[in-house]
Order: C-alpha cells, then structure tokens, then sequence
C-alpha cells in the first residue's frame, strides 16, 4: 500500500514505544479526528507492522500507506467515522 501524494492531516510520533502504546496512542488520536482525516503514524516498534493494519481492519479505517525506512515505519491511515 503506498500512496506518497496523500497529505496527512494529522502526525502522531510513536518512535520509542512498544506494544500496546503505539496502538492506545493512535486509538486516543482518531477519537479527536473527523472522518476523511489522514493520520501519519511514525513507528519503531517492529510489532506495528502487524498489529496497525488489524487496527485499521478491525476499526474500518483505511490503512492507505505502510513503508520501511531504516528501521523506522510509517504509515498513512484514512479515520472512518
């Protein structure tokens, strides 16, 4: 999934944290954010690369970007109202 046109509303920096923070971090972030909205996560934690597409897919936002850059991953997320 890689749609680097896509500007994002909103940037939530997880870098340093570990499971379940990320996802509790981001859980909090799109309660406040209005659908359409475009949510830039940037991780460290391997483990998002699992658990922020079942986020996405259990909640029904679109994840619309999921890259690797040196160790550290990003990704673009659609919030669904």
């Amino acid at each position: 999934m890689k749609d680097t046109d896509t500007a994002s509303d909103v940037e939530l920096d997880t870098r340093g944290l570990y499971c379940p923070e990320p996802i509790m971090l981001m859980h909090n972030k799109v309660r406040d954010m209005q659908p359409g909205q475009v949510l830039h996560v940037l991780a460290s934690d391997p483990a998002t690369t699992r658990d922020i597409p079942k986020f996405c897919g259990f909640l029904g936002h679109e994840l619309i970007e999921q890259s690797e850059n040196a160790d550290e991953y990003h990704y673009r997320i659609r919030v669904d109202g």
